[in-house]
């Protein structure tokens, strides 16, 4: 196959040189690697990307799956926020009534798992939809704790960042965040506390994840009726794309069902069709009774979050939580085109999963280094590894295959310790994705050899 790329990237030209020196004088240190990804974007093009020296990439990240319908902005959503705009963008949501709140609050009601009334809170962020389920479940609850999971991001606010466990980094030298949170071990089928191999005997890992919770949370530490809430991803983000057991939501919901403890899922970077459900827990088959959402909600265009949640959890009094920009006017009539688009897209990442499936899986066999493959839909996670034998992550190699990538024309996001993960836009035609799949192989083969 011939590819698509017609200059060379990851060249780093001068223009770029002088926006990362200008980033680094004038622009707070976040998460940037010049060393591994010193790209300059300057606009895009469906699933392209262009620097500001003029080369093309193609985008493997989604911009870390907040673009997940292309670049610059879908049409659709595009004509519906210019239309919004002629009418009105703020509106102040939390103190008057519009309707385009009520319009997106009913749409996400009716599509998210949970057969029961729903209400939602909408924020500007992931983060903040989560610190809004966490305020939610305790004043509901009346009971002040939650458990979280290692792996699990959150966020980074100081709510949130309490239930992050992906990388000690994110809480360094900013003690005390907020209390209340207990992490537990997550049932990564690869590389768990107890060296069980989950693929093969995936029910004994969810056993010993259930039975942690129950013999050294629970009887140990606190009771369980004074835990409000349970939150987890339904496939783990930052901490490596890690997919559970298929049996791993329903067997822990059975268990925190007796004690009335609720279940809170963060869909933030997988909800809204990345996995080939709008909501990812549905490949799981539970209804939790909180979900959270941002990122692709706003269409790659318009910050949004949202938290949605059983009525009868609804704040008991006005003024317990609000905000200012979350969910105006604007951004309701992004999310409702963006859902809309979703839907439509749904059948295109089942069919494209088959080729990651076709493409990925042998990469096990091929590469000493590769130690994992693992993914729904367009969500995919490669973790690299020392060797097979030991599994001793290689965030070495990892960082190498990154780097190799870009200048080979593919953009890919780190995540975990040594993962990758591969989310390309949901518009991406079959054709991208062997394009941007052979890229992935040949930058191992390179940095292998």
């Amino acid at each position: 196959m011939k590819p698509l790329i017609t200059m060379k990237p990851g060249s780093s030209g001068s223009k770029a040189k002088y926006w990362i020196e200008e980033h680094a004088k004038y622009v707070a240190t976040t998460t940037h690697d010049p060393e591994i990804l010193p790209l300059v974007i300057e606009r895009g093009e469906g699933v392209w990307i262009y620097d500001v020296d003029g080369n093309k990439y193609l985008d493997f990240t989604s911009s870390i799956s907040v673009c997940n319908f292309g670049y610059p902005t879908h049409p659709e959503i595009k004509k519906a926020i210019i239309e919004q705009l002629d009418r009105i963008a703020h509106a102040a949501g939390t103190d008057f009534y519009n309707p385009y709140q009520v319009m997106l609050a009913k749409k996400l009601a009716s599509i998210s798992p949970g057969d029961f009334p729903k209400k939602v809170f909408f924020s500007n962020s992931g983060t903040e939809a989560n610190e809004a389920a966490v305020k939610l479940v305790r004043q509901a609850t009346g009971r002040k704790f939650i458990i979280a999971f290692y792996g699990g991001f959150h966020g980074r606010t100081m709510g949130s960042l309490a239930l992050t466990a992906s990388k000690s980094v994110h809480k360094k030298g900013v003690f005390p965040w907020m209390p209340g949170v207990i992490h537990v071990p997550y049932p990564n089928p690869y590389r768990n506390p107890w060296h069980i191999d989950g693929y093969e005997n995936p029910g004994e890992l969810v056993n010993r994840v259930l039975e942690f919770i129950e013999e050294y949370v629970f009887d140990k530490l606190i009771p369980p009726e004074e835990v409000a809430a349970v939150i987890s991803e339904p496939i783990q983000g930052e901490g490596g794309y890690v997919v559970p057991p298929r049996v791993f939501f329903t067997e822990l919901k059975k268990l925190i069902d007796k004690y009335g403890v609720l279940f809170i899922d963060d869909e933030v970077q997988m909800g809204i069709g990345r996995t080939g459900k709008l909501f990812a827990i549905e490949h799981f088959n539970v209804a939790p009774e909180v979900i959270t959402l941002a990122k692709a909600l706003g269409g790659g265009a318009i910050p949004i979050g949202a938290t949605i949640f059983r009525s009868e959890l609804d704040f008991k009094q006005p003024g317990i939580h609000s905000n200012t920009f979350g969910g105006h006017a604007l951004a309701c009539i992004a999310a409702l085109k963006t859902i809309e688009v979703a839907e439509s897209l749904l059948h295109r990442v089942v069919e494209l999963e088959k080729i990651f499936i076709e493409k990925l899986s042998p990469l096990r066999e091929k590469y000493e280094k590769v130690g994992d493959v693992r993914g729904i839909g367009l969500a995919w996670g490669v973790e690299f590894v020392v060797d097979k034998k030991s599994k001793r992550p290689d965030p070495t190699t990892r960082n190498k295959v990154v780097k190799t990538a870009l200048e080979n024309g593919l953009v890919l996001l780190p995540c975990g310790k040594s993962s990758v993960r591969l989310i390309p836009p949901l518009i991406i035609t079959e054709e991208e994705v062997k394009i941007g799949l052979e890229i992935f192989e040949k930058s191992i083969r390179e940095v292998s050899s």
